[in-house]
């Protein structure tokens, strides 16, 4: 088969490698018809993330159809079209029993904290990804859905990472009636958040970005109001004057590691990697939301330590929640919402690729070019 393959910082290629086998018998062989590159997945590809091996294949937004089945599957069957959250989990473990499906105990053995996913280095399990024509897919009674006869592919496949993570990320913010609600980060995830943060009653929504196509799908798109942080000294100062001198009931941290907006923590956080990224927007999450005030975080780091206000936070008061998303949880509930149109997920694709093209679909994702804000890999196109 062909696949995307990692061969150091910045180097992706496509590579024939052996189509997957069923190794356990509760394993699937999907066949990709469409998958994704997250923002997620540029930290890999920008060296960021600890114990990214060469030859390891990226990808952890995918759907397709189920090509084989070991022996003890029961709830999919051969040639059903299905939907495959990130999240690599078993089901049964005190985590998996609580919907904490990003926290698994049983399927990475690197790490006390994240549970598996595909395509996210040795970090999280050492998971190929479904950048890929064939995908394995262990705990397949578990993990992936039928997707619904009347849902679009393009949904389907947000709904994988960045729209449930979005979803998960106003979640996350118990947002009450009225709230005023920042979304930092326009990238597809905050899109979403900030859909969503309407939904759970959000009576202000304001997205912070400074790419210009981004914040202008964050005004059609999410009808929001937006803020343009080059435009200001202290993007947290017109925050501030924008609420009163308070700061905003909730703040969503959609940005993650690789956040702009100070030349200091860039450098230690992305080119000498004496963080885990750069936590520029976390601070400003900090800063911006008022004392009392709850923040979500939902935007990646690597596990090494970040010069976070810790201290501001606790002197503010302030309810930090986070985690990687509980994908499936998020389903049900989501699905009503696309379906009822209330959610756009699609809405935030704006290119699509050949899998033989992914080389240049990273660099055009990871440059910012040609407006791109969510690219799709197909790995049958021509």
């Amino acid at each position: 088969m062909r696949a995307m393959v990692y061969r150091g910082p910045y180097k992706i290629r496509v590579e024939d490698k052996d189509v997957p086998a069923i190794e356990h018998p509760n394993d699937a062989i999907v066949r990709v018809t469409l998958a994704a590159i997250c923002g997620s997945d540029l930290h890999l590809y920008h060296g960021l993330m600890p114990d990214t091996r060469i030859g390891h294949t990226f990808g952890h937004e995918f759907i397709g159809v189920v090509e084989r089945v070991g022996p003890s599957v029961q709830n999919l069957q051969v040639g059903d079209r299905v939907m495959v959250p990130f999240n690599v989990f078993c089901g049964s473990c005190w985590f998996c029993a609580r919907g904490l499906y990003s926290n698994c105990h049983n399927v990475n053995p690197n790490a006390t904290a994240v549970g598996g996913i595909y395509g996210y280095s040795h970090t999280t399990g050492g998971y190929d990804g479904g950048q890929s024509q064939y995908v394995r897919v262990p705990f397949a009674d578990v993990g992936p859905a039928r997707i619904p006869d009347w849902m679009h592919d393009e949904d389907a496949v947000c709904l994988t990472d960045a729209a449930a993570t979005g979803y998960f990320g106003a979640q996350l913010g118990e947002i009450a009636e009225g709230d005023t609600v920042v979304v930092l980060g326009a990238g597809p995830v905050g899109l979403v958040a900030a859909q969503s943060s309407w939904l759970m009653g959000a009576g202000r929504v304001i997205v912070v970005d400074h790419l210009q196509e981004r914040l202008e799908k964050a005004r059609t798109m999410a009808h929001a109001e937006t803020l343009d942080y080059d435009e200001y000294d202290d993007v947290v100062v017109e925050l501030k004057k924008q609420t009163d001198y308070l700061g905003a009931d909730v703040v969503i941290e959609a940005v993650g590691a690789e956040a702009d907006g100070n030349f200091l923590q860039q450098v230690t956080g992305t080119k000498l990697k004496l963080q885990g990224g750069s936590p520029v927007a976390l601070n400003w999450a900090i800063d911006g939301v008022r004392k009392g005030g709850t923040v979500s975080v939902v935007g990646a780091y690597g596990p090494i330590p970040n010069a976070v206000k810790f201290g501001d936070a606790l002197n503010k008061g302030l309810t930090l929640r986070m985690n990687q998303t509980p994908v499936k949880r998020q389903w049900p509930r989501m699905f009503e919402h696309v379906r009822n149109g209330h959610l756009t997920p699609r809405e935030v694709v704006t290119h699509r690729f050949p899998l033989e093209d992914i080389a240049e679909a990273y660099h055009v994702f990871s440059s910012k070019l040609d407006g791109c804000i969510k690219p799709l890999i197909v790995p049958d196109a021509a």
